[in-house]
């Protein structure tokens, strides 16, 4: 039979918060042991570095050029010719999702058989007034009515008093820990083991929401981390200290603002609670681990591992995600084969660039299954396994963001940044500046670089229709677009 593929996907966490990494604070025993077992992908990114357009590349294995999200927008139909859960349904898989889907309708199938849903707190289905189908929010969350159930009908997921998209705040979680959204995504995966069609491979996809804000830690894990003395986040020598000095007092009464300063003692408060969540969900993972084991399927089982996008915390006086730096941008990436099938380096680690659009063409190549031409990606297995294939030299990412509204390409070696609505430009070295402290644009010997990344934007956004080029130059200053029209 065929391998069973198991894809577990966390929301919101950054590249280097593993401490197979390096991480001075962070404990996470289980993801090591899945990587040293495995692969470790060390530059791997998501292009479009939010919920909505980073899930479309793992579904569809697209780039954002051709999934048409290249930002943040709810309520756009999801109507792709070809999904991951789709085509491996067509290959003879058993298909489920557990956790977060964030497409719209909320309950679109999106290919798979069936899904048990949480996508946290979405406004838009939490706004009781609206006249709409997709405004119900109690028909579209099943962790949310499995709550009540258990607890009580007047629980709900605001009773922290946090917000859900702030990274300034934490507060320990105020029920039992099995009650808690990382637990009951687990909960159900092995439900989903239980229940199974045995004569069937499955591709089960567990996707919390977790370390993606509210930071609710379990009093537990939050009591790991509280009182350890954290380094201050990078900054780099390009960040306007003062609009940040400015925004302090924004970022006191609106957790949402992106950018400003925050008191030391909230901020470590809060990456305190944002690494406890990060330890929970390792536990958490080795305990589905574990249940693999106990149903007899580990070692017929391939286990991908990544995040959407990451978490700036700080770096550089920034939060959340949506920009181009390598805490928002840059994901971890582990592929674990518990077959022997596929010929992966146990224990290695791949330099190349990989993207989220690899996802669906690697977890295709597990299958055997045929690969759609509508995608973009590769399967990252020939890397992993130390094969010889044709490469992409570079990945361009982008995001629609207001003022910044950005362009980005990197190498896993380079970054370059273009900020469309000013013209302004970013050059890191991040083999010798990995926390992009030092833009380069303006050093004379960085100038034939500068030049080369700018031809490759050039090449990459030439024909678009926001008219990010003309004449073979850059143009700021067009309206960016959160969807390309194709979709709309």
């Amino acid at each position: 039979m065929k391998p069973n593929i198991l894809m577990i996907t966390v929301d919101q966490m950054r590249f280097d918060c593993l401490s197979l990494m390096g991480h001075p604070v962070v404990e996470t025993p289980n993801l090591d042991q899945l990587a040293q077992m495995g692969v470790l992908y060390e530059n791997a990114y998501s292009a479009t570095p939010t919920c909505v357009p980073a899930r479309a590349a793992i579904m569809t294995g697209m780039s954002q050029r051709s999934h048409g999200r290249v930002g943040y927008q709810d309520k756009v139909p999801w109507n792709y010719e070809s999904t991951i859960a789709g085509e491996l349904s067509k290959a003879g898989y058993h298909t489920q999702c557990v956790g977060k889907m964030h497409v719209f309708p909320a309950r679109n199938l999106c290919g798979f058989h069936n899904i048990v849903l949480h996508d946290g707190y979405l406004h838009h289905n939490r706004n009781k007034s609206a006249n709409t189908a997709d405004s119900h929010f109690d028909q579209v969350d099943d962790y949310l009515t499995w709550l009540r159930s258990i607890g009580g009908a007047d629980l709900d997921l605001t009773d922290l008093g946090l917000d859900c998209n702030s990274s300034t705040v934490t507060r320990p979680w105020h029920l039992d820990e099995k009650l808690h959204p990382t637990n009951w995504a687990v909960t159900q995966s092995i439900d989903f083991l239980r229940r199974r069609d045995p004569q069937k491979p499955f591709f089960l996809w567990t996707s919390f929401v977790r370390p993606h804000s509210p930071l609710d830690p379990p009093p537990v894990y939050f009591d790991m981390y509280k009182d350890i003395p954290l380094q201050d986040p990078p900054v780099g020598d390009w960040v306007e200290e003062l609009m940040a000095a400015a925004n302090a007092e924004l970022e006191g009464y609106n957790p949402t603002t992106v950018f400003g300063k925050v008191p030391k003692r909230r901020l470590d408060r809060a990456r305190a609670g944002y690494y406890a969540l990060i330890t929970h969900l390792d536990d958490q993972i080795g305990r589905l681990i574990n249940s693999l084991q106990e149903y007899g399927v580990h070692r017929d089982t391939v286990i991908l591992f990544t995040s959407d996008h990451g978490e700036l915390l700080g770096d550089h006086h920034f939060f959340r995600k949506s920009l181009p730096y390598e805490g928002s941008a840059k994901v971890p990436f582990i592929l674990f084969d518990g077959t022997g099938r596929l010929g992966l380096r146990e224990g290695s680690k791949v330099s190349e660039v990989i993207e989220l659009r690899d996802i669906m063409p690697t977890l295709l190549d597990v299958a055997g299954a045929k690969a759609p031409s509508s995608m973009d990606g590769q399967s990252v297995i020939p890397l992993g396994a130390g094969r010889e294939v044709e490469w992409r030299t570079y990945i361009h990412g982008e995001h629609a963001y207001g003022e910044l509204s950005h362009h980005y390409g990197t190498d896993g070696q380079d970054k370059y940044i273009w900020f469309s609505q000013t013209g302004k430009e970013q050059l890191f070295d991040l083999r010798n500046d990995s926390c992009e402290l030092n833009n380069l644009v303006n050093e004379p010997a960085w100038q034939d670089r500068l030049y080369a990344w700018r031809a490759r934007m050039i090449k990459e956004l030439e024909g678009r229709e926001e008219g990010y080029v003309d004449s073979d130059r850059l143009v700021a200053g067009r309206k960016p677009q959160t969807c390309l029209s194709h979709i709309l």
